[in-house]
């Protein structure tokens, strides 16, 4: 169950919403009621190469001290 974040195109208020299904409709706006809100592209949880699953933690790349 993925958490959208919305924006309201009649008042701007941004707001989140948790979203059961694919087929949920989007929800109104909870400070205005108006059913005109757009979806916004958020940044979503990143995982850097490296970092194992799980591990709770950044881990920082090992440098071997250059041999010449």
């Amino acid at each position: 169950m993925p958490i959208y974040e919305y924006v309201c195109q009649d008042c701007d208020h941004q707001f989140e919403y948790l979203k059961f299904s694919a087929s949920d409709d989007d929800p109104q706006c909870p400070s205005c009621n108006s059913p005109k809100v757009r979806k916004l592209i958020s940044a979503g949880a990143v995982r850097p190469n490296g970092i194992a699953r799980g591990s709770g933690g950044f881990k920082a790349p090992s440098c071997a001290p250059s041999g010449g």
